[in-house]
């Protein structure tokens, strides 16, 4: 889902038999694997300097206290730019940008209903963590 500010957010249906600090380690364990696999492309350095180039791995929303912006909530920003969920194709596009979409715009993603291919019911992090474990060795 693109946030309507800077970034996305991927968005996962769990189905609640983890509590929040099983959720928070596994998003940091997904972060912290994906970032040691393409150091040159991916980071989880939190400051801005030491991040250089590569796209930042945010998982902070991921804690207490903190905040993620719904699904359409127009942004306080130039243009108006519009939080809109995104299908797997959209999020693939090299020109996806977190503004691209505006109030004047943001119509036709609604009515696609980009999720409805997400399962109405949550998933377990079993097996994704086994298979996270798995790729570790």
């Amino acid at each position: 889902m693109t946030t309507g500010s800077r970034g996305l957010h991927l968005v996962v249906p769990l189905d609640g038999r983890q509590d929040f600090d099983e959720v928070r380690a596994f998003a940091l364990d997904v972060a912290g694997f994906a970032a040691a696999r393409h150091p040159d492309r991916l980071t989880t350095a939190a400051r801005r300097q030491d991040r250089g180039d590569r796209l930042y791995l945010d998982v902070q929303r991921n804690a207490y206290a903190q905040t993620a912006v719904a699904p359409y909530a127009v942004r306080v920003r130039p243009g108006a730019p519009v939080a809109v969920p995104l299908t797997w194709e959209q999020v693939d596009d090299p020109g996806v940008d977190a503004r691209r979409w505006t109030l004047s715009d943001a119509v036709d993603p609604a009515r696609t209903g980009p999720w409805a291919g997400v399962p109405s019911r949550g998933r377990s992090l079993k097996g994704p963590r086994s298979r996270l474990a798995a790729l570790r060795g």
